[in-house]
């Protein structure tokens, strides 16, 4: 399973240190969560930090993108270089679209679904997506608590990724610790973001936490 530190529970006035640290611990992703105070209620990060990092890092971004208007920071993000670019289905009645303009940028498509909404709604570009995010929390604060109602949400994600042959990930964000990434994995999980798990304490630590626990139940 891979590993996405979120930075939204980084040091921000020791960033780079930080986004170092989990590189060295073997991080696979860095995630990076943009938010624009109106979709969700907080600001976070912005187009300077993505362009900051990128030469602190060789590890991919998945930039995660909780905004009302997704569509304005696809070529702006592939120029600060992004790596994955994430948009909310619930932001914008065009996904097809969005999706088009990600890959013409350069960059892997992402579609995130909030907790509750249905798999239903992004069924039909299952196919052309390279990752689908599922939050686990209601977006826009890190910090908070599983929510173990999505891991069913999951399985059905992975039963029709595995029926269709679609090679999408399936990415978990909130509330992840070395319990809940357990259950994700096993529900069909790919990828785990994690934030708080990782930088309230060391992070080398943490990650190699949360790798024991995804890999445990495989032996």
């Amino acid at each position: 399973m891979k590993i996405a530190p979120s930075i939204l529970s980084a040091n921000f006035a020791d960033l780079g240190r930080d986004v170092k640290q989990v590189e060295e611990a073997g991080a696979d992703y860095l995630h990076i969560d943009i938010m624009d105070g109106h979709f969700v209620p907080n600001l976070s990060f912005g187009l300077p930090i993505v362009q900051a990092l990128r030469p602190v890092t060789r590890l991919p971004f998945d930039c995660h993108l909780m905004v009302t208007d997704p569509s304005t920071y696809i070529q702006p993000l592939s120029k600060a270089g992004a790596t994955v670019i994430g948009f909310h289905a619930e932001a914008t009645a065009h996904s097809y679209r969005i999706v088009q303009q990600i890959k013409q940028a350069g960059c892997q498509a992402e579609i995130v679904l909030n907790p509750g909404t249905s798999l239903a709604t992004v069924e039909e570009i299952l196919p052309l997506v390279d990752a689908v995010l599922l939050m686990t929390v209601n977006p826009g604060f890190g910090g908070q608590k599983f929510l173990p109602s999505v891991l069913k949400k999951i399985r059905r994600l992975a039963e029709i990724k595995q029926q269709q042959h679609y090679n999408f990930e399936i990415e978990v964000d909130g509330g992840i610790n070395d319990q809940t990434i357990s259950y994700c994995r096993q529900a069909g999980a790919t990828v785990a973001v994690a934030g708080s798990f990782v930088f309230t304490a060391d992070p080398a630590k943490q990650i190699q936490l949360l790798r024991q626990a995804a890999e445990a139940e495989q032996l």
